[in-house]
């Protein structure tokens, strides 16, 4: 579903004090991105310190794709292609999410929700974003990638 289009594939989170930016600029960005062959792909992830300390007061990440993808659309409006939860890091994490760690870093680890890999129409990850970089601060690098790669 995502050959031949930009992507970023980013680790998600509802309950993190990075969430409501991230997932309103996203939005943003597919909105105005998404017909010229761009996509997001969206990994929920509560791996990190403040889910770990959520599960004891239950409110960790939903279990159910389901209910994220409706707390996702209700309070952001927003459809990404949402995957089920995943680690991100460790002896656990998923295949993919090795693979995104491996490339263009000089740390492989995930820091924390919302990283975000800026992967080409080729499905070669061409930018990697921490969780503090806003996703319209890239917008350059995403239009980059949607001319050239549309030359192919």
């Amino acid at each position: 579903q995502f050959r031949g289009k930009v992507v970023i594939i980013v680790n998600v989170a509802s309950k993190c004090g990075l969430t409501p930016v991230n997932y309103t600029q996203l939005k943003e960005i597919l909105a105005e991105y998404k017909d010229r062959g761009f996509a997001i792909a969206a990994f929920p992830c509560n791996q990190f310190a403040d889910q770990k300390l959520m599960l004891i007061v239950h409110l960790e990440e939903p279990d159910c794709e389901a209910d994220i993808q409706s707390f996702v659309q209700k309070k952001y409006a927003m459809e990404p292609d949402l995957f089920a939860k995943v680690e991100v890091n460790g002896d656990r994490a998923d295949p993919l999410w090795k693979w995104l760690r491996s490339q263009k870093s000089k740390s492989d680890e995930i820091k924390w929700n919302f990283t975000k890999f800026l992967v080409s129409r080729r499905g070669e990850v061409i930018g990697r974003y921490g969780p503090t970089i806003e996703p319209k601060s890239f917008t350059k690098d995403i239009e980059q990638a949607l001319n050239e790669q549309s030359k192919i």
